[in-house]
């Protein structure tokens, strides 16, 4: 048992080390900490704004929201492996030649995961936060017992967020369509129940809670919601899909007939067929994009009762246009580059391809903004639609600039990360600060129109001269 996880512990450090380089990887827990450290030091003024409590609960919520989206990222785990590596297989989906059942593999694979982010995440953060804890006046962080137990909570909060989406993952890896059917209903109605829920609600979760009034009823009740999930999950895996051959009609020839002379129709073309004849097809939009969508909605419209001077819907709009960046990197997540290579294009061009598809993706969360706004805060209608715009354009040109074609790789070098950071956090606070006065500030936002389009120009020549590696 203990000889599994070990091993894959073993295959996850060197299967990310050949993608992002020894040195690469190994400074991301160091950029982790040096980042936490650094922001931590402005603690007392965040603290004039809100309580140490609120600040607990910010944290708690984005380790549980951080869970969520890895869990999320499971569902296209496989097929990415399969894309990058060929016939390489991970333990995981070595059963068949393993004498170990399939639920022993998982239970460990869903074990490594939450000790390899807990070193890789939650480790350097806390202990960031706790450096800051000894130079900046922190409250009631500055207990060594504090932070100790902070380090369990966040724990706690992660796996919470982590087991829930392999519980519903496995609901539909058995129904896809029912699961997405009731998860499609359960969004409703969330959605509309959300700006319902009063200030208390969010502090409901039970490794919060534990944190705030440490009790054995919270750390069982955290304990339940970890493992109850996680051993359905194990106990109804199912990782054997029948391997039935498809048969799909030329849709290609048909979707670009309907874009006309569209001069990147081909493109979006693939793109669109990618999405929906890889494995997960749309189920992989519902686990990646909308259910966290939902969970930060959901927790912003608590937090708004928390905190009456923040606009939900101007910090909902921020979000959406960090998340909708993420869909740059469904894009390019499957496609193999170097199948390009003998066609007569540049880099640039098939960036711009990329970019095109994205632009059309992105009408999905822009929808979404337009009826939450309709619904919740009309007045507040225009500004969160340019505060989406601009924040998701500057996120992907910073996204083009500096990992061009393979950002779901890229981002995991530690400097490529730390200039990614650096280029889109202080904006992000800055927003968040701003939008306690009003909401009309985000005009000012449109300042960064023209400096993302000079990133994706200084990005096209830039990928452009470095082909070999950009394909």
């Amino acid at each position: 048992m203990f000889d599994i996880f070990k091993n894959m512990v073993k295959e996850e450090w060197r299967m990310h080390s050949s993608l992002f380089g020894h040195n690469g990887f190994a400074l991301f827990p160091v950029f982790i900490f040096l980042f936490t450290f650094f922001v931590s030091l402005v603690l007392p003024v965040f603290r004039q704004i809100v309580s140490d409590v609120q600040i607990a609960l910010g944290m708690h919520y984005f380790f549980l929201l951080m869970g969520a989206m890895i869990g999320a990222f499971g569902l296209m785990g496989r097929e990415f492996m399969n894309r990058r590596f060929g016939q390489a297989s991970l333990i995981a989906y070595s059963s068949r030649v393993l004498p170990v059942s399939e639920r022993i593999i998982f239970a460990n694979f869903l074990g490594k995961d939450v000790v390899y982010y807990f070193i890789l995440y939650i480790v350097p953060f806390v202990a960031g936060f706790a450096l800051a804890a000894e130079i900046v006046p922190a409250g009631i962080f500055s207990d060594l017992s504090t932070l100790l137990n902070l380090v369990l909570t966040l724990s706690l909060s992660f796996a919470i967020g982590i087991s829930a989406v392999f519980f519903l993952s496995t609901v539909y890896a058995h129904s896809g369509r029912i699961s997405l059917l009731c998860l499609f209903i359960s969004s409703v109605l969330l959605f509309h129940v959300s700006g319902n829920l009063n200030q208390y609600t969010l502090y409901s979760l039970p490794s919060l809670s534990f944190f705030l009034n440490p009790s054995e009823k919270y750390l069982l009740l955290s304990g339940i919601l970890i493992s109850v999930p996680s051993a359905v999950s194990l106990i109804f895996l199912k990782i054997d899909f029948p391997q039935t051959q498809k048969n799909f009609s030329n849709s290609f020839t048909k979707i670009c007939r309907s874009f006309g002379s569209y001069r990147y129709a081909a493109f979006v073309a693939k793109d669109s067929l990618d999405l929906k004849r890889s494995e997960g097809g749309l189920g992989k939009i519902i686990f990646s994009f909308v259910l966290p969508l939902m969970l930060v909605w959901i927790l912003l419209s608590s937090l708004s009762k928390v905190i009456p001077s923040l606009s939900t819907l101007t910090l909902f709009a921020l979000v959406l246009g960090v998340l909708s960046s993420s869909m740059y990197n469904w894009l390019t997540e499957y496609d193999i580059f170097a199948s390009y290579a003998f066609l007569p294009l540049k880099a640039s061009d098939m960036i711009k391809s990329k970019l095109n598809s994205y632009l059309i993706l992105n009408l999905l969360p822009l929808v979404i903004l337009i009826l939450l706004a309709l619904k919740n805060e009309p007045s507040s209608l225009i500004p969160s639609i340019l505060l989406f715009l601009t924040i998701s354009l500057y996120m992907v040109a910073v996204l083009v600039y500096l990992t061009g074609l393979s950002p779901s790789i890229s981002l995991y070098n530690a400097k490529t990360f730390a200039f990614y950071t650096l280029s889109v956090v202080p904006l992000l606070m800055l927003n968040i600060v701003l939008s306690i006065f009003s909401s009309y500030y985000v005009f000012m936002d449109l300042m960064l129109i023209p400096f993302a389009l000079y990133l994706l120009g200084k990005g096209f020549k830039k990928w452009d001269g470095n082909n070999c590696q950009c394909f």
